[in-house]
This record gives C-alpha cells, sequence and structure tokens, in this order.
C-alpha cells in the first residue's frame, strides 16, 4: 500500500494526514505510543491569526499556510533529532504543502492519508464539540484534498476501522 515501500522503512518523519474529522491526532497520538516516539498535533503550532480566521469559518489562504508548515517541519526534525523519529497530525492536503513539508525538513517525509467519505467524516466532526475547525469548512477540505503524487512515500487507510487496527496496519507498514 505505500507509495515508495522501501523508503518507508528508513523515513524519520511521519506524517498522519487527511481533512479535519478524520482522525489525524487520535490515530497519530495512538501510533505514536505504538512505536515509542514524540507526538506533534501541528494545529497546535498554528499562528493564533490562523486559529481565528478557521473559528470564523474562513478557509486559510496558502499564504497562512506557508509559515505555520515550516514551524510544523522544524518541530518534526527537532523532535527526531532528539529522538530518533517522531509522528504529527497535520492536514497536508495539497502535494504544495507536503512538498514545503518535506523541503523545509531537508528529508523524506511518510505521509499516512487517513480517508473516509463525507458522510463518515461529517459525523465524526459532529462529535467534536469545541474544536476551532468548524464544521461548515468539511467541504473546503475535501476540495483541497490532492491525492498523492508518485514522488510521495504514501499509504493511505479506511477510516473506518478501529483506532487500534488503523494504528496496526500503519505500524506494520512504515516497520
Amino acid at each position: 500500500m505505500l507509495a515508495t515501500d522501501s523508503a518507508s522503512k528508513a523515513v524519520r518523519l511521519i506524517v498522519v494526514m487527511g481533512v479535519s474529522g478524520a482522525g489525524k491526532s487520535t490515530v497519530g497520538e495512538a501510533l505514536a505510543r505504538r512505536i515509542a516516539v514524540p507526538f506533534i498535533d501541528a494545529d497546535h503550532l498554528h499562528p493564533k491569526a490562523n486559529v481565528q480566521k478557521m473559528r470564523g469559518g474562513e478557509p486559510l489562504a496558502d499564504a497562512d499556510r506557508w509559515p505555520w508548515l515550516e514551524i510544523v517541519s522544524r518541530a518534526m526534525v527537532d523532535a527526531a533529532d532528539r529522538n530518533g523519529r517522531v509522528v504529527c497530525a497535520c492536514s497536508a492536503l495539497k502535494h504544495a504543502y507536503r512538498e514545503v513539508l518535506r523541503q523545509t525538513s531537508g528529508e523524506p517525509i511518510c505521509f499516512v492519508l487517513l480517508a473516509g467519505d463525507k458522510t463518515v467524516i461529517a459525523r465524526r466532526q459532529a462529535n467534536r464539540p469545541g474544536h476551532f475547525m468548524p464544521a461548515a469548512l468539511l467541504e473546503s477540505q475535501f476540495a483541497t484534498l490532492e491525492p498523492f503524487e508518485k514522488d510521495e512515500c504514501a499509504l493511505t487507510i479506511d477510516v473506518t476501522m478501529d483506532v487500534a487496527d488503523i494504528v496496526k496496519e500503519i505500524a506494520a507498514a512504515i516497520g
């Protein structure tokens, strides 16, 4: 299932990605515990202005994302330098966003897409009261999501599985 299987075994940076409500933080934290590495939630690294925009129901522009993605990338490299490997939850919806993460880090990243249809994700979002990403932005998230390119170390996982099964599948794929 990995687009570049041999590369995944040596990768220090693992990004669990997908639209808001896919389970990035839940799966990312569980995966990090399983493989005994630090976990970073990229949402916690957003500048205050980005959070305010999203809370107001306004999608972020690329100009809002570039500095945030660079912060995320540097945080991942710092954590991997200290601990050998890191798992990060980050939307990384566009190929260009994933490319910024790779270029800023200066090393390969294995991207794990948590994929599900809009109905499943909308139901999950409804069960997350208080999250800064309102359900109204779900449509824009799906519109922004771009498929993996051939050059990406990538794995796609169905979000309808149990978290334990998702983590087991990812852990087996990344080694």
